[in-house]
């Protein structure tokens, strides 16, 4: 009898998490396996399935069936983002007026919006809209055989179902993008002024003074970098789902739970390697 087998039989309990700590990593290495050729695959999605890619971008932007009627993703992110901005100024008017420097909530609007608010509220919304449901869809094929049966007939799975869905999220969240970073401004604009009676003219010139283009800019980086990473990871979790209709319960909220978590890693990676320590930031105006 060897050594490992008498260490394996007096501590079980050893044993046991050796075999969890090793099958953990043999899942990380999957997952990065399947990102990889998701990723991969694109080229084929785009040369193969251009109209799934389209049939994906409808579903996913304004809905189907009896969604479509209530505006689907479009209104989610509109009103989540909508509330954010409005917190913004709520939050910034009432404590910049404590030191008498209220005239600033236009900076806040400008700055921590596009910075922070805006690509966070819009990747939890993706993770919640389009992720939840690509993750329940292809976790529906999965335990009805049809990955299978796709695979049977000739057709890449992984490019057909994974890499579409990849695309279709990146090219959606661009036009989304755009109404989520408008709701915001919009709405701490209209709370600045209407509810706390702030000058139009004081609020615009802060404002204006202290939002940059190149911020924007970033800004949609930055939501592009939430929508690829939101979709791999439940992709990933649909397209392994197993155990029944349990099962893909159990892996949509697994995918947004590790969604949320991954997404604000990038939110923060993103942000450190764009701004670093100066934070591209001047006080003057």
């Amino acid at each position: 009898m060897s050594a490992t087998t008498i260490l394996a039989q007096r501590f079980p309990r050893l044993r046991r998490s050796a075999l969890n700590g090793v099958d953990g990593w043999n899942r990380v290495g999957n997952q990065m396996a399947f990102y990889v050729q998701t990723l991969a695959e694109v080229r084929v999605a785009f040369a193969r399935y251009k109209e799934e890619i389209l049939r994906l971008i409808a579903g996913m932007s304004l809905g189907v069936g009896a969604l479509a009627v209530i505006g689907g993703t479009v209104v989610i992110v509109g009103f989540l983002t909508l509330s954010t901005g409005a917190i913004i100024a709520v939050q910034g008017y009432n404590q910049l007026s404590g030191i008498g420097v209220e005239a600033l909530t236009g900076f806040l609007a400008a700055y921590v919006n596009v910075r922070i608010t805006a690509p966070a509220t819009a990747g939890i919304a993706l993770a919640a809209t389009i992720g939840a449901g690509a993750t329940a869809q292809l976790g529906a094929m999965r335990i009805s055989e049809e990955i299978d049966a796709l695979e049977v007939m000739g057709i890449r799975s992984i490019a057909y179902l994974a890499s579409t869905r990849l695309m279709s999220g990146v090219i959606v969240v661009i036009p989304l993008y755009c109404i989520a970073i408008l709701m915001t401004f919009v709405s701490a604009r209209l709370s600045t002024t209407a509810i706390y009676g702030q000058s139009t003219g004081v609020y615009d010139h802060y404002f204006n003074t202290f939002l940059s283009p190149t911020d924007i800019l970033w800004s949609f980086f930055t939501a592009i970098v939430l929508a690829i990473v939101i979709m791999l990871v439940h992709t990933y979790y649909g397209y392994t789902a197993a155990g029944g209709p349990a099962g893909v319960g159990e892996a949509v909220g697994r995918a947004v739970r590790a969604s949320l978590i991954v997404g604000a890693f990038a939110v923060l990676t993103v942000a450190l390697a764009v701004y670093g320590q100066s934070g591209n930031f001047n006080l003057s105006g």
